[in-house]
């Protein structure tokens, strides 16, 4: 392992107290941490990922997601499971077909500023390969 591969320690232990009496009082309780956690973990898979930013774009039912994305209904129809039980998505039903959409304007802004800094990110990395 290089260096590089290592983060940076303090070469001292000390702490600063002033800082720690400014941030303790707004550090949330260790459920709300872990329910964070949790949501992340939602946004960790890159399927739940692709159907998230194709609502993103329009609600959908099923079949069009399936299409869209080329996978089965039946792993569309698990992943949309799991995030309709981290409320990420809601459905409603119009005859026989069950469109499903974002729940809120929230995961909308989470996902719109993932891909904010992943092209920011990206676009730093291209500045740089060209400036090389």
């Amino acid at each position: 392992m290089t260096k590089r591969d290592h983060a940076e320690v303090c070469e001292e232990l000390c702490t600063h107290q002033d800082i720690l009496d400014r941030v303790k009082p707004d550090m949330p309780d260790e459920e709300r941490l872990y329910d964070l956690a949790e949501l992340f973990k939602v946004f960790g898979d890159t399927t739940r990922i692709r159907i998230l930013y194709v609502l993103f774009e329009s609600e959908m039912c099923v079949c069009d997601i399936a299409a869209l994305l080329n996978m089965t209904q039946s792993a569309i129809s698990h992943q949309l499971k799991i995030l309709k039980q981290a409320r990420l998505v809601r459905n409603r039903r119009e005859g026989k077909t069950v469109f499903y959409f974002l729940d809120d304007d929230h995961v909308r802004t989470v996902i719109g500023q993932g891909m904010e800094h992943i092209e920011e990110k990206h676009g730093r990395r291209k500045k740089h390969e060209e400036d090389l």
